[in-house]
């Protein structure tokens, strides 16, 4: 019988938002500022691209070990012991992969059984969604208000906890909003997994991406927490890494052979070669971070500044990421009819606060790390004229 499997027939459809319209646009000649998705502008690194050619040269080309380079693990055990504090973590507790989809991918699959809950804090990076359901389990979501900050909510996260929870997700520094959460936010979150004996899937992607010397605190590295969160990393935004795929996460002892069995079912390994470009990453020049931080900095602080002058729009200074996500609510149009009305119109792809759950609407993400400054002021010029015709 012709037919595909129920968990692709009964689950929705992968969705990219307004990246597939802006992708046809694109393609019929047209050409708008991309500002649609998370796509870093700047170039890797000289010093790791060097790395993974001299890797090639030097014959690196063939099979490795299942869990990543060695060498790679230690270093990455090595910068979570000394940056994110993550208490003892080895070169054993880390596994090597393909960027950070692969990673929550392996840890969902790993921990969920069929109608098992996970909590997503929204407005969400709605990518993971389809990891959840397509491993058999059902995402719950618990929306953040915008007038708080979208603080974490701790009491609204009791609530939704039912019998059938396993896990709550984490993206920390938060991609939509931009929120850096705090240490005491997180504490209470991690009170709320202990005391419900939770696992925390915790993606901190944007660790690098965080401005104004705001701390950095990874959950796992609470007290009581190492032996319930899977930490997940990856170089895709910090070293502008996103075509390379490639990133690493630390797991409990009890898990770590659980993901094992999924990611060698998968991928066998990550490319070989790539991972001596991760290693120069990781032990390279940190001054290539804050060449690439300042840039964003100076991109962040242009369009907030920017898009706080047009009408009927409002913006906070995001305090990570290379998203803006600012209020568009006084304007009473639905964020998915506005962001197509601004491709059409204005020839710029934002993407709709709605496509990261309904705590999103009335919003917008605009990726203002994704474009060059003369593309970005040639994108903002484009914006000021749209809403000043409304």
């Amino acid at each position: 019988m012709r037919r595909v499997a129920k968990r692709i027939s009964e689950t929705p459809a992968k969705s990219f938002g307004m990246y597939e319209r802006a992708a046809r646009a694109e393609a019929a000649g047209l050409q708008p500022v991309r500002m649609e998705f998370g796509r870093p502008f700047a170039d890797t690194p000289e010093h790791i691209k060097q790395a993974a050619i001299d890797a090639i040269r030097a014959g690196h080309v063939h099979y490795s070990d299942p869990a990543g380079l060695p060498e790679l693990r230690e270093a990455a055990a090595a910068k979570l012991r000394e940056r994110n504090r993550l208490p003892g973590v080895t070169a054993d507790d880390i596994l090597v992969t393909n960027g950070m989809s692969h990673a929550a991918f392996i840890t969902f699959m790993a921990l969920l059984d069929p109608d098992d809950e996970v909590i997503l804090l929204s407005p969400y990076y709605p990518q993971h969604l389809g990891k959840i359901e397509l491993t058999g389990g059902k995402p719950v979501v618990v929306d953040l208000d915008a007038a708080n900050g979208y603080r974490i909510d701790n009491a609204a996260i009791a609530a939704a906890i039912t019998p059938r929870t396993r896990a709550i997700l984490l993206v920390n520094p938060a991609n939509p909003t931009g929120r850096v959460y705090t240490e005491a936010e997180l504490r209470g979150l991690a009170d709320l997994a202990i005391a419900h004996d939770l696992v925390v899937v915790s993606d901190e992607i944007y660790e690098d991406v965080i401005f104004d010397g705001l701390p950095h605190v990874s959950i796992g590295a609470l007290e009581g927490m190492a032996d319930r969160t899977v930490s997940m990393y990856a170089f895709t935004k910090s070293h502008a890494m996103d075509g390379w795929r490639i990133g690493y996460l630390a797991a409990p002892k009890w898990l770590l052979p659980a993901l094992m069995k999924v990611s060698t079912n998968d991928i066998t390994h990550v490319n070989t070669f790539i991972q001596y470009g991760a290693k120069a990453a990781i032990e390279g020049p940190q001054e290539v971070l804050d060449h690439l931080l300042a840039e964003d900095r100076e991109k962040r602080d242009f369009t907030v500044a920017s898009l706080n002058q047009m009408p009927g729009v409002r913006c906070a200074s995001p305090q990570a990421t290379t998203f803006a996500f600012p209020d568009v609510s006084a304007l009473g149009i639905p964020s998915q009819e506005l962001a197509e009305m601004i491709l059409d119109k204005a020839g710029v792809a934002v993407e709709a606060g709605r496509f990261h759950g309904e705590a999103g609407e009335g919003h917008l993400r605009i990726s203002f790390g994704s474009v060059s400054m003369p593309e970005l002021e040639n994108a903002m010029q484009r914006l000021a004229r749209f809403f000043n015709a409304l």
